[in-house]
């Protein structure tokens, strides 16, 4: 299992939004992987198995998974920035609609 992992629901059907380009890029935004949610949203292996300690960054293309199931939105993408410290696994869920988001440390 990555040292990240994420969850994406999207709220304004009440299911996984399978199928979302994600990346994960360092503060300075180098990128360091990218994934696609499988078809329970889910991205278990993007990055290493272990990150240094620092501030990292999640990018969700949330515009191209909104246009690929055919609803407008406010927003491109999602950028969720994040301080890696000493916990063995990050999980950072995003819930997500087309004119709102929300996010929050998970297990």
């Amino acid at each position: 299992m990555s040292h990240i992992t994420t969850h994406v629901l999207d709220s304004t059907f009440g299911r996984p939004a399978a199928g979302l380009p994600v990346q994960l890029e360092s503060e300075d935004g180098e990128l360091l992987d990218n994934a696609v949610t499988d078809a329970d949203g889910r991205v278990s292996e993007i990055g290493p198995p272990k990150l240094e300690p620092r501030v990292y960054r999640l990018v969700f293309d949330v515009g191209t998974y909104f246009a690929a199931t055919g609803q407008d939105s406010f927003y491109p993408r999602v950028v969720i920035d994040f301080e890696v410290k000493d916990a063995p696994h990050y999980h950072v869920p995003l819930l997500l609609s087309p004119f709102a988001y929300s996010t929050y440390r998970g297990s």
